[in-house]
């Protein structure tokens, strides 16, 4: 399953910090639960491709719930962490404290609820997962990468009219989302169906 992409458009930061892989990011796509925004180092660079291997493993940890492990990890990391790195470290520092803890988490921002949102739909935990994304439009219906999550989580469970009606609004307020949505195969569920064809594809 690994992670949910969306694109961010004032906030999100599948992708993605989310925990999610660093090496996918890309700087106008922040909401992608698969990626890191704003890579400012060049690609070959040796410390920075280090530092995304580590960020990738702590992730790994996350993902399958090894919190003491990732965070260990990351705390290890941050000292040296890049600059497009940093933050999404400390929350998931944040996300594994309050999973060590079994405290309901604490978020700073939409960015870190998303981010968590993202994190529990990659671990299956949809109910939990749609909880957070409804929060989040709860308290800015414009957050369109909010609702893109809605959508990931509605294709995930196969249910295509409401993937559709989500995604419908999401690309409304943003239509790169509809751009992200063409690329992205967590929709693979409902690729098929003539009405995603067309939301997609309208020119077609």
């Amino acid at each position: 399953m690994a992670t949910k992409s969306a694109t961010h458009s004032s906030t999100s930061r599948t992708g993605s910090g989310s925990a999610v892989n660093a090496s996918d990011k890309s700087a106008n796509l922040r909401k992608m639960p698969r990626t890191l925004a704003g890579n400012t180092q060049p690609a070959e660079d040796p410390a920075h491709k280090s530092a995304i291997a580590h960020y990738d493993s702590a992730i790994k940890l996350l993902q399958s719930g090894k919190f003491e492990k990732a965070h260990e990890a990351f705390t290890k990391m941050l000292e040296d962490a890049p600059p497009d790195l940093a933050p999404s470290v400390r929350r998931n520092i944040a996300i594994c404290v309050a999973q060590i803890n079994n405290g309901a988490p604490q978020f700073a921002d939409n960015e870190e609820r998303y981010d968590y949102a993202v994190s529990l739909l990659n671990h299956g935990h949809y109910e939990d997962a749609r909880e957070h994304f409804e929060a989040i439009l709860g308290k800015n219906g414009a957050a369109d990468y909010a609702l893109y999550g809605l959508a990931l989580l509605a294709a995930m469970t196969g249910d295509c009219p409401r993937c559709i009606e989500h995604l419908t609004e999401a690309i409304r307020l943003n239509p790169q989302n509809r751009l992200q949505a063409r690329g992205d195969s967590d929709f693979d569920n409902v690729a098929d169906d003539p009405s995603f064809t067309e939301l997609l594809y309208p020119e077609a």
